[in-house]
């Protein structure tokens, strides 16, 4: 099933810099302190728990900072003590000759109408900000060149959020690798994992950091080299590689913690497939949501919900725990067949569950039996929207490509409290983080919070 009419998020360098380097600490983390270190927060949820965050904002109030990005980049800020990690992409001169890989459906040759890039040589980097004041601490190129495969037009090389821990921050840029960087921009080890083709839209699916292990899942096309993999942390050398029967997928897979075991969960055309994060051995499968896998599923209460948009809408709430194929068993608690989005993913908060269409139309559910809350609730004015919601403070918080950020009011009856405007397009999910949201526009990084707040200054 080839996509149509794609674009990706989503949810997201060894050499020249554009700026002095700049020194600054980056301590550990204050006591239980949770860092938004990974695509969608902690715990992949797209939850903060921050409080005192601004009830206002505008492209002037409330905007502690705004720093230029160069290039074009679709992933999330990732923060760890004092610094905030991005990638992003530098399109070059065309270089003759120089092509996608063919594309194959059901035997026949296909180009995607939207596909562009591999035409181009590019420069994936790797940015490191201070989290305090905006200033570019470091900048790395982790591979210039020409690419394996085309991106969607409205899509980005570094579109796959970078991950970051204590000491390293890990950025996935598709066939081109995965580039792992210390706090201070030395290059500790880079991984290929082979050409990785999906039908010219790009890549999505961004880094899971488990115990030692960074996991990244690679679906490929029509499946046939489809395969989920961890890498040692420290080293970069493959701990497990396990083969999946799966067509290209973009969402990035879910760690979810029972009190019996760990379970990581993708989702997939064809198969909805739980592993265990330490082995990468299959736990359970079920038949897939039979549309391109985009969204990222969520997790909680012993229960999965993986979801997709296009071309079939659907959602299903999986019990954790189980093994072998589940398809058609108890394990399916329900199912629910409207208002998902292509693109956007949902968000698990306050004893609901919300999705979201890419047009804004919010619905709620109850997340043990999928009975509807309400199905329509809509934006004020019309718009389009690719980041993600967050969740923090009672309330919902749905940012749109026009760079407004909606604001709902949380629970089973739709109200909307607010907008704020940034004024510049955004395709990025926000990020929060000591008492900041922290927004990628399209050519700025954004450093949204009360100007007066201790958290962004002493805190050390």
């Amino acid at each position: 099933m080839l996509p149509k009419n794609f674009f990706l998020l989503s949810v997201l360098i060894a050499g020249c810099s554009f700026f002095p380097l700049l020194r600054a600490e980056s301590p550990a983390p204050a006591g239980g302190e949770r860092p938004w270190s990974q695509w969608r927060g902690p715990d992949g949820s797209g939850v903060s728990q921050e409080t005192g965050l601004p009830a206002e904002w505008s492209a002037t109030r409330n905007i502690l900072w705004k720093t230029p990005i160069p290039g074009q980049g679709h992933s999330s800020p990732v923060l760890w003590g004092n610094r905030v990690f991005l990638t992003t992409d530098i399109a070059g001169e065309v270089v003759p000759g120089a092509k996608a890989v063919a594309h194959f459906d059901s035997g026949k040759e296909v180009h995607h109408p939207d596909s562009t890039g591999a035409e181009r040589k590019h420069s994936f980097r790797v940015l490191c900000l201070d989290r305090r004041s905006g200033r570019l601490l470091w900048e790395r190129t982790a591979y210039q060149g020409t690419v394996y495969d085309d991106r969607h037009r409205k899509g980005s090389y570094a579109a796959a959020t970078p991950a970051a821990d204590r000491d390293h921050v890990y950025a996935w840029f598709g066939s081109e690798g995965m580039y792992c960087y210390d706090h201070k921009g030395r290059e500790v080890w880079k991984q290929s994992l082979g050409p990785i083709a999906t039908f010219g839209m790009g890549p999505g699916s961004s880094p899971v950091l488990f115990e030692n292990l960074v996991i990244q899942l690679c679906d490929e096309d029509n499946g046939e080299k489809s395969f989920l993999v961890a890498l040692d942390r420290r080293s970069g050398r493959v701990a497990w590689k396990t083969a999946r029967k799966v067509q290209a997928s973009w969402a990035t897979p879910v760690l979810a913690k029972t009190p019996q075991r760990a379970e990581l969960i993708c989702s997939g055309s064809e198969w909805i497939l739980s592993y265990d994060p330490r082995t990468g051995q299959e736990l359970w499968r079920v038949k897939g949501l039979e549309s391109n896998a985009v969204p990222s599923p969520l997790a909680g209460g012993g229960i999965v919900y993986v979801y997709a948009g296009f071309p079939v809408k659907k959602t299903l709430a999986i019990r954790l725990g189980g093994s072998g194929d589940l398809t058609g068993s108890p394990a399916i608690l329900w199912e629910y067949g409207k208002g998902t989005a292509y693109v956007p993913s949902g968000v698990l908060y306050g004893g609901y569950l919300y999705l979201m269409s890419d047009r804004g139309i919010l619905t709620c559910l109850d997340p043990s039996t999928g009975a509807v809350q309400y199905d329509n609730g809509r934006v004020p004015v019309p718009a389009t929207f690719t980041a993600s919601p967050v969740a923090l403070e009672g309330k919902i918080l749905l940012t749109s490509e026009d760079g407004d950020t909606f604001v709902v009011q949380a629970g089973p009856r739709f109200e909307m409290l607010a907008t704020h405007s940034i004024e510049e397009p955004v395709l990025a999910s926000p990020a929060v983080f000591r008492g900041a949201v922290f927004l990628r526009g399209e050519r700025h990084l954004y450093c949204i919070s009360r100007t007066s707040s201790p958290a962004l200054g002493a805190r050390k």
